[in-house]
């Protein structure tokens, strides 16, 4: 098997791995009311805010997303099950890539800052749990072999197409 038909396979695999993650995640938040009503979310901002959103989240944090925090909770519900399916499937999980980049990100800028006089190298070190998956977010979108519908589209289009020695019969 070529390195390329591995490689695709291992970024499909870890594609699915984490779409499999993210319906966890979406799991209890759709499911129950908790989170999404029963100041689940809330309580997360908060103790954000109180353990360590980097400052200039802070802002942001208190002033916009505590005072929609019902609908911001249900679009982070949904939108962890939205990835989650978009990435076991493989249908539109570029977008659905850029969504979790961003969705990392601001998790990232929320929880993880680590203090004013960490070193340089500490930043890093306190962004591992929402890095990682943001790397491997970034991974997917610059893929070729993302789209797991365009990719047995592309392979069922190559079957179809006849053979040109069978044509010369």
């Amino acid at each position: 098997m070529p390195a390329s038909t591995r490689n695709g396979r291992a970024l499909e695999g870890l594609r699915i791995c984490i779409g499999i993650l993210f319906l966890i995640f979406a799991e209890y938040k759709v499911v129950s009311t908790q989170f999404t009503l029963g100041g689940g979310f809330q309580f997360w901002i908060n103790r954000f805010l109180q353990h360590g959103a980097y400052p200039f989240m802070v802002g942001i944090l208190k002033d916009f997303v505590l005072p929609h925090a019902t609908p911001i909770a249900f679009l982070v519900a949904y939108g962890e099950l939205a990835i989650g399916i978009a990435l076991v499937t493989g249908i539109l999980a570029r977008p659905a890539s850029v969504a979790g980049v961003v969705f990392m990100l601001t998790l990232l800028f929320s929880s993880n800052y680590p203090g004013p006089n960490a070193a340089f190298w500490q930043y890093f070190g306190a962004a591992l749990d929402h890095l990682v998956l943001a790397l491997c977010f970034a991974a997917f979108i610059a893929s070729d072999r993302l789209d797991t519908l365009k990719v047995s589209l592309t392979r069922l289009r190559h079957r179809a197409k006849p053979d040109p020695k069978d044509l010369k019969s």
